[in-house]
């Protein structure tokens, strides 16, 4: 199949967390990203705002893209609720009437525009909405418990820690060591990146867990050693504790592994401050414990921002508090949450 030619919108909100899902494909789909457009930052260095995208260019606007023979247009940003911006809807167009199909992991869906809509029918030009659920699912059951495979899963102390990136590591790493690996993306990020899952958020809350269930018992076909599920949210953010409880009771997991962002004191979008580690690894441990006992097995750093030294401070601080193995996945390597996991599951 043929490269994806990626064009990616992150305009007024290029940074680490707004922009995850533009760093995240830079990061892990370099190869198919020729552009990002924000204005104000049109040619600057992407490594230095975001800490990934060597030599791929930042752009004002679409038409500054064009030579560079984009076919997709993504919307590269996470924003409280999925509405798109609606300045953006003027580069979706440009995108359309210029050969370009739309990939939207936005709430607010494309399609539902009839301006949008007939652009893209007029340009033969497809929008895809990844928030939009096609399939129905039953309401969980606890049949994840019957997989063969090792289930993982990836939490959080808030939403927008990097529990995407700890589990694409997670299965490099393990598949990297001949023990056969998938992750189960579920997040609009993930889809795009693997090619495969289900934005969890946009199923029904009712059926969050059987969704997952769903998504477990068809990979579990396939024969992996290790099923690894991309947490969402955090069981105490107020917006996001939802899709998180439902993707903790439909995955059962035999391990979870904890994700935290060290600078973060309160959680995104409010001022509830995020609870000392212990506490977190306790409750995650306590809600599953009536159902499916299991434990927290490590913790993955985001220390995105610090310097090597002050890296290396606050793994061995967050060790010492947790008495668990911690890492920066991507500052230091995953290998000791795989190391832990690979244990604590043998």
């Amino acid at each position: 199949m043929a490269k994806r030619r990626l064009l990616i919108i992150a305009e007024g909100r290029l940074d680490l967390f707004a922009a995850k899902t533009a760093v995240s494909l830079l990061r892990y789909c370099p190869d198919e990203v020729v552009a990002v457009v924000d204005s104000q930052h049109a040619g600057g260095d992407l490594t230095s705002l975001v800490g990934t995208g060597a030599g791929v260019p930042i752009v004002p606007d679409v038409a500054a893209a064009l030579p560079l023979k984009p076919d997709h247009l993504v919307i590269g940003v996470a924003l409280p609720g999925g509405v798109l911006p609606p300045a953006w809807r003027s580069a979706i167009l440009e995108a359309l009437r210029n050969g370009m199909d739309v990939l939207n992991g936005m709430h607010t869906a494309l399609a539902d525009d009839e301006r949008l809509a007939a652009c893209a029918t007029e340009c033969g030009r497809r929008l895809y909405d990844l928030r939009h659920v096609t399939r129905e699912y039953p309401v969980g059951l606890a049949r994840a418990v019957g997989t063969r495979a090792k289930r993982v899963l990836t939490v959080g102390s808030d939403c927008n820690v990097g529990k995407m990136v700890a589990s694409l590591e997670i299965v490099r790493d393990l598949c990297g060591r001949d023990r056969p690996a998938r992750m189960i993306a579920t997040g609009q990020t993930g889809v795009l990146i693997t090619g495969h899952g289900e934005v969890i958020d946009a199923v029904k809350s009712d059926f969050v867990a059987g969704a997952v269930e769903m998504l477990l018992l068809a990979e579990d076909a396939r024969g992996e050693e290790f099923l690894v599920v991309e947490g969402q949210g955090s069981i105490l953010h107020p917006g996001f504790s939802g899709v998180t409880l439902g993707l903790m009771h439909g995955t059962l997991p035999d391990a979870m592994i904890l994700c935290h962002a060290p600078a973060r004191t309160t959680m995104r979008h409010t001022q509830i401050p995020v609870p000392p580690l212990p506490e977190l690894v306790r409750l995650h441990e306590e809600l599953l414990a009536p159902i499916h006992p299991c434990r927290v097995v490590g913790v993955a750093l985001n220390c995105f921002g610090m310097s090597p030294a002050q890296t290396a401070e606050t793994i061995e601080r967050t060790q010492q508090e947790t008495g668990l193995p911690a890492t920066d996945c991507l500052g230091a390597g995953v290998e000791p949450l795989t190391d832990a996991l690979l244990e604590a599951l043998a």
